[in-house]
Formats: structure tokens, sequence, C-alpha cells
């Protein structure tokens, strides 16, 4: 564990474990975060990918599990009510705000709430327990959290927005989705370069502001965790226990707005608006 100041202790614990090309020294593990920069583009955030990756085939265990042990007389056990109840939550949320009729949008939906859920529920983890670990075993740096990496939100912003596009241009068609970003708000081919810049903005602001919320929030959240393990021993657990409460609603409303969003937005993407054959 890095030794020192408290600021070093909070750049320690906000570093990823960075594997990647370095410019003179070949292919190794960063030491130090500027050396992962100078990586570039090819380095790899090992934990961040790691814990992901975990926390997806954690998912696709837990659902698989219940699935092949499912109950459907007598009572039953927890965990299957547990992942009934998130099933029954996914279709009401699309069932509310999709208008559209695609058998992906309720999985996707489902797979996008528990996956980062799942993710955001790594933050409950005392900010020391697996670094500690982490370095017994010849890790500087080791990040849990994977919502609290941009390139993870990022990524699944991009995932979204390709969704976005996708149907956009399956179902309306490229004619119908560039007359729609022709002539929405203001249905005039005069209006066209004013509509264009509009809807073409708020496209783009789709991806950015899905990804920007859940790591802003997320990343906040980690680095108040951090500030309170900086405290006297007992002062931490006077402050660490509220805040993990009040965060376990954080970590659920980021997952649900994350979906949400996801849900809506896809629905745009199903509706078809079309613009004036011929100027009015």
């Amino acid at each position: 564990m890095a030794a020192g100041t408290s600021a070093d202790y909070i750049r320690h614990h906000l570093q990823n474990l960075v594997y990647g090309n370095h410019p003179e020294l070949g292919w190794k593990f960063a030491d130090n975060a500027i050396e992962a920069r100078e990586m570039g583009f090819m380095a790899v955030n090992v934990d961040t990918l790691g814990w992901s990756i975990a926390m997806g085939i954690l998912f696709l265990g837990i659902f698989r599990f219940v699935a092949t042990r499912v109950t459907k007389e007598g009572v039953p056990g927890g965990l299957q009510n547990a992942v009934e109840m998130l099933l029954e939550f996914s279709e009401t949320v699309v069932k509310d705000s999709f208008h559209g009729r695609n058998p992906v949008i309720a999985p996707l939906a489902l797979t996008i709430f528990v996956w980062i859920l799942l993710m955001n529920a790594l933050d409950l983890v005392p900010v020391d327990y697996i670094p500690t670990i982490a370095h017994a075993l010849g890790a500087d740096y080791f990040k849990i959290v994977p919502t609290t990496d941009p390139n993870v939100t990022v990524g699944l912003a991009l995932g979204v927005f390709i969704l976005i596009l996708y149907y956009s241009f399956k179902i309306k068609g490229p004619i119908g989705f560039s007359k729609e970003l022709a002539f929405t708000p203001f249905n005039h081919w005069l209006a066209i370069p004013f509509n264009l810049f509009l809807e073409i903005l708020g496209l783009l602001t789709k991806p950015l502001s899905l990804a920007l919320r859940l790591f802003g929030n997320m990343y906040a959240g980690e680095v108040i965790f951090i500030l309170i393990a900086l405290l006297p021993f007992w002062v931490q657990w006077t402050l660490s226990v509220p805040w993990a409460i009040f965060h376990i609603l954080v970590i659920t409303l980021q997952a649900f707005i994350f979906m949400v969003l996801t849900v809506v937005y896809l629905s745009a993407a199903h509706e078809s608006h079309e613009g004036p054959a011929t100027p009015p």
C-alpha cells in the first residue's frame, strides 16, 4: 500500500492497475499514473476489465442457476423470488417506457440494470480490503468498482448509442431517419440547417449524458469513502455506516436511471416521424 500523505493515499486508491506498451520498456504494468498515461490507447485497466467480467459472469451464473431450478409448485426460495422480482420490474419498465415491439428490449433492460447494479455494489466493500490483498499479491494499484472508470461507463453508453443508430436505420430506413433529423422540431425546409444542428447535437449528447452521469455519481461516492477512511477509526464507523446505507440508494438509482434512459432512447428510435414531401 502507498504510504505518505493523505493526498498520496487518495491518489493511490484512485489509480487503476494498468497494463500496456510503454514507449521504452515494452509491455508491462504501470508503476505510477504518469507511466500509465504514457502507454496511451493500448493501455488496459486490468482491474476494471476483470471486475466487469466477473460481475457479468456472476449475473449470468445466478440467473442460470435459478432458471434450472425454478419451482412452480410450493413456496419458491428467496433467490428465485429476487430473480422473479427483477424480471417483473424490468418488464414493467419496458411496458411503461417502450412503445414499439422488440423482443430484445426487455432482456437488454434487465441485463443493463443487474450488471450495473452489481458493479456499483462493489463500492460498498471497504476501500482498503481488496487493495491490501492485491498489494500482498504484488499489485501496487487495484480498484474494484468498474463504474468509477470512465472507460466502462463510456463503453456502456456507446453500446446503447450503437443500438439507437441501428434501430433508427432499421425501423425508419435511411430516408426516414434523415427526414426525422431534418424536419424536427420545425417542419419546414428553411429550418433544415437549424434542425440538423439540434437533432445531431441531441443525438450525440445521449451517450455522453449516460456515461458522465453514472461515472460522476459513482466516482464521487468512492472519493467520499476514501476520505472517510482517512479519519480516525471510531469516526470511520460513525460516518461510513450511514453513508453506506445511503449509498445503497445511489447505486440502485444509477442503475435504474441508466436502464430507463436506455429504454426511452430505444423507444424513440422505433418511432417514425415523416417530414413533408414538398415545401409547405
